[in-house]
């Protein structure tokens, strides 16, 4: 696993502060080993539990292949971004995840991770129509965290 300690230390954020982040963000981006040495990266709709992340996709495509081929991945949910131009800076806040993408076949698991997703888009609207008209059209990874780092602007740090 990746030792990379935060150049800017005094600007990351506490674990459970990057959590929440995670819990409430409302789209990420992935970031995945794509075709030929290119990194691709990918927005997508995303939850976060408290213990795993689950996402879902198309079964085939660009970020299906470069799963498959490289499950290691990074996922960024952006908390803040409010540009500040008279300062030539923004004052920012984000989370990264580093993990790896694990498929779930399972079709409890699955299911119970598009519950999930659902509840969390569509609050609730019972989802059990879609979740199983689209099961086999659908994949439904779990990322497996390895670690969450989580940073913001100098200035946020500043007015804590």
């Amino acid at each position: 696993m990746m030792d990379r300690r935060m150049r800017r230390f005094r600007q990351e954020l506490p674990l459970e502060e990057s959590e929440k982040i995670l819990r409430n963000g409302r789209e990420c981006v992935i970031a995945v080993d794509g075709d030929d040495n290119y990194p691709y990266a990918v927005p997508i709709n995303y939850v976060y539990d408290g213990e795993h992340i689950y996402l879902h996709s198309a079964v085939q495509g660009h970020k299906i292949d470069a799963l498959k081929r490289n499950p290691r991945m990074s996922l960024c949910v952006i908390d803040k971004g409010d540009i500040v131009p008279e300062k030539f800076t923004t004052y920012f806040r984000s989370v990264i995840v580093f993990g790896h993408a694990v498929f779930i076949d399972d079709k409890a698991r699955k299911a119970k991770a598009l519950w999930k997703l659902s509840r969390k888009y569509c609050g609730t609207l019972d989802a059990t129509g879609e979740i199983n008209k689209f099961m086999k059209a659908v994949a439904v990874f779990e990322i497996i965290i390895d670690k969450i780092t989580g940073k913001e602007a100098i200035e946020l740090v500043n007015m804590r």
